[in-house]
């Protein structure tokens, strides 16, 4: 067994872009949509809606961003990792790292603290300065907001709507009842507080929205409701000038509230998921909607949707994760009645597959179709879906698809729909590994596994673009679990309760039958190229068995609880995902021995019901024998919490921290990378020069940083041509008392002094890059 720590579970992508508020940067000609994602802070462009680049660094879930008040091209983000980082944006340059901040045990338990971030010279320095202002905040970070330019606070928990002020240290609290005479729920959902007046907007589970005033004197507070969405207002967001406030809710509809002219409002519906969050600009020229379907929507002030940035879709996945053969696609469940497409290579969504066909409609408890199972054939041309409504057998609607690639549109399209394939609910479904011939099999609660193949036409016996049932077969009248296909497509294994029967797609005739240990099969799966000969199966009773099909007989077995057997198609591997003592394991193996090539030990605190393995564009360079199984493919999971995960070499992980580690930058100066040029990193230079060269003191420091300094940095992070040609002549200057240590440098000082420092900087260069070669 083996057992390392050179691979590590790592978030691939995939990771929920809609968990807090994005934000907007304040470039109006070119501006940027910032959210968090994971334990990365993604920015994106809102005219391409591309993904430009992520800010890594923390090391885990980053819960809040906010742009630097102080400079428009600087991020705070924030981490249960316990740090607050800032950030340049535009290049993603780690500025400083503010540590110690304290994480509260208990999930449960939430206070709100004022931390003191103090100026230093180092990159990362500890905020020891913390204060606690209450102790009575609500989980949801929607409940609170800064008022005024941060003049106070305010903050709701249930019923109860505190406001503190920072210079008073003073906290007023309101209080409301918990129902009206009309019943109406009165708890707080959401708070957003006006750039300039004082006033407070709340939102409430009735759907209601009450602008509270006169706060300051507790005695004297006043507040008018409005009133339109239907269910709980799950956001509020004034304008940056404060005339208008934006609500959104579970209707997906962006409503925009007048100030001041009592419901006076605009709509914008139709935008997908419910709303969570509302951003805006500090201009006030484009609005963000987070939604429930992952999704980050950008809509212009007049109220016309301009893109739209679309995450891994976080809903129930029904289907099994799967991979396109054609474009290397994950495929999923996506927003309800659709298959995803995701591009795991660039983290991105690619499109959407209307699988049902229907218009969704948003209201809880309505019993609508669901894509529950789904399947690709080996090249990709055809998709096979299966669609229900209905939980139980009475009330249960069901149909098959067959979906056609057409490659004139490059998607797929409705082929054929059977709408009775079977009597009782669809369990299984595989297409046969053979690509000369395509055949589907699906196994159901009615007892039976049939056979779908393309029709032929009677008279010309040719293949026609349509499908019928071309074998019914059943056993003892037991209800299959589970149905699979061999390699190489000539044994079909259709699991019956504990029994597994081996059949012959080519005769349809019973081959075998395979006695299995006490439990239900619960997964089922041939062995790939030279352990094809084996069969796995895991059960309800917690064991995995090995039978070889040459004899017949079991060839091992163990005591394990599988959760998820998933084999590779491009090796003899296979994943086994192991959950127990609230953990789960990963046990890596071939099927002809029982000896696992890699163990990881709780990978996650959550059961895997989904896996994947995907293959590489290319090979690993370097693979030892603990890291062959991830030499030509790569495993992807998928946790309860829908957190897309995968496992990575420490070499990979390291050679991409190693690209992202940023320079250490003083933010009492202008905080760009030139600083680093012109500071620390000079004295060290110029100190190891002096020691090794002497004679390279004449040389323009610009000219001597690595990587070409100056000429490779970014222009609008450097300072104005003024401040770099004074600097960079002074360079050049020593005392008199240098003149004999360095007559060299003197007499470059001597010439630039008598041209009355008016060459440019670029000028300046070519003065110096001429000198020197007449040395040479």
């Amino acid at each position: 067994m083996v057992e390392t720590s050179d691979i590590r579970v790592v978030r691939c992508g995939g990771s929920k872009v809609n968990l807090t508020p994005p934000i907007i940067s304040s470039d109006s000609r070119y501006p940027f949509v910032l959210c968090t994602s994971g334990d990365l802070v993604k920015v994106y462009s809102t005219r391409t809606e591309e993904w430009l680049h992520s800010l890594q660094g923390h090391t885990n879930q980053v819960t809040g961003i906010t742009l630097n008040p102080a400079n428009h091209l600087q991020v705070y983000s924030c981490s249960v990792d316990g740090t607050v980082k800032l950030w340049d944006f535009i290049d993603g340059i780690l500025i400083k790292v503010h540590s110690g901040l304290c994480v509260s045990a208990c999930p449960e338990c939430f206070q709100l603290v004022s931390v003191h971030l103090p100026k230093s010279a180092e990159q990362e320095v500890e905020a020891k300065e913390m204060s606690a202002v209450s102790s009575h905040i609500s989980k949801n970070p929607s409940c609170t907001a800064f008022g005024r330019g941060g003049e106070y606070i305010a903050f709701a928990r249930h019923l109860q709507l505190n406001v503190y002020f920072f210079r008073k240290q003073k906290t007023y609290s309101f209080s409301l009842k918990a129902t009206d005479k009309k019943g109406a729920k009165n708890a707080f959902t959401c708070i957003a507080c006006h750039p300039t007046d004082d006033c407070i907007a709340t939102g409430h589970e009735d759907g209601k929205i009450r602008l509270w005033r006169n706060f300051i004197h507790k005695k004297e507070y006043t507040y008018s409701t409005q009133h339109w969405h239907h269910n709980a207002v799950n956001t509020l967001c004034f304008t940056p000038e404060g005339t208008h406030l934006l609500s959104g809710g579970i209707e997906s509809v962006l409503v925009q509230w007048q100030y001041g002219a009592d419901n006076r409002k605009e709509f914008l519906p139709r935008l997908g998921g419910s709303i969570l969050h509302i951003s805006a600009s500090s201009d006030g020229q484009l609005f963000c909607t987070s939604h429930s379907d992952n999704k980050i929507t950008v809509i212009e002030s007049s109220f016309k949707v301009c893109g739209v940035i679309q995450g891994l879709v976080k809903d129930a996945v029904l289907t099994d994760l799967m991979i396109d053969p054609r474009s290397k696609a994950l495929v999923l469940n996506g927003k309800p009645g659709h298959l995803q497409f995701y591009s795991l290579l660039r983290d991105k969504h690619l499109y959407n597959l209307d699988i049902v066909q229907q218009e969704y409609i948003y209201e809880a408890g309505l019993d609508q179709f669901e894509v529950v199972k789904a399947a690709f054939d080996i090249k990709g041309s055809w998709l096979a879906t299966v669609e229900e409504r209905g939980k139980k057998s009475s009330d249960l609607e069901f149909f098959l698809k067959l979906w056609a690639f057409d490659e004139r549109t490059q998607s797929f399209v409705l082929n054929t729909t059977i709408t009775a394939a079977h009597t009782d609910r669809i369990i299984s479904m595989c297409f046969s590994s053979s690509e000369e011939t395509t055949m589907l099999v699906t196994a159901a609660e009615d007892s039976q596994f049939k056979a779908w193949c393309q029709g032929a036409d009677a008279d010309t016996q040719q293949d026609q673009n349509f499908w019928s049932c071309d074998f019914v077969g059943s056993y003892h009248k037991l209800n299959p679990t589970n149905c699979s296909f061999s390699a190489d497509s000539s044994l079909l294994a259709v699991s019956f309760q504990e029994v597994i029967t081996i059949w012959s797609p080519d005769t349809w005739e019973m081959l075998t039958t395979l006695c299995q240990p006490p439990g239900v099969i619960r997964d089922l799966c041939f062995g790939r190229l030279s352990c094809s000969k084996y069969l796995l199966g895991t059960t309800t009773k917690n064991l995995l068995c090995c039978w070889n099909l040459l004899t017949c007989e079991l060839e091992w077995s163990t005591s394990v609880d599988v959760s998820k057997l998933q084999p590779d198609p491009f090796s003899e591997n296979v994943a086994a995902f192991s959950y127990q003592s609230k953990h789960t394991d990963l046990f890596v193996f071939k099927p002809s021995e029982p000896r696992p090539l890699f163990t990881n030990k709780n990978v996650c605190s959550e059961k895997v019901h989904r896996a994947v393995f995907v293959p590489r564009e290319e090979p690993l360079n370097s693979c030892d024998e603990s890291t062959q199984w991830l030499n030509r493919s790569q495993l992807y999971f998928l946790t309860q919490n829908m957190d897309l995960l995968t496992f990575s070499t420490a070499t990979e992980e390291d050679r991409m921290l190693s690209s992202s580690k940023q320079l250490v930058i003083d933010d009492s100066v202008a905080v760009t990378p030139f600083y680093l040029l012109l500071g620390k990193h000079r004295q060290q230079q110029q100190k190891l020069n002096t020691q090794s060269h002497p004679h390279n003191m004449a040389l323009p420091f610009l000219l001597r940083v690595p990587g070409g300094g100056l000429l490779h940095t970014p222009a609008h992070v450097l300072p104005a041509a003024s401040v770099l040609c004074s600097m960079f002549v002074n360079s050049f200057l020593i005392s008199n008392t240098g003149v004999q240590q360095d007559p060299l440098r003197y007499f470059v000082h001597i010439r630039l002094k008598s041209n009355g420092f008016s060459y440019s900087v670029m000028h300046l260069l070519s003065i110096s890059l001429k000198f020197l070669n007449s040395f040479i």
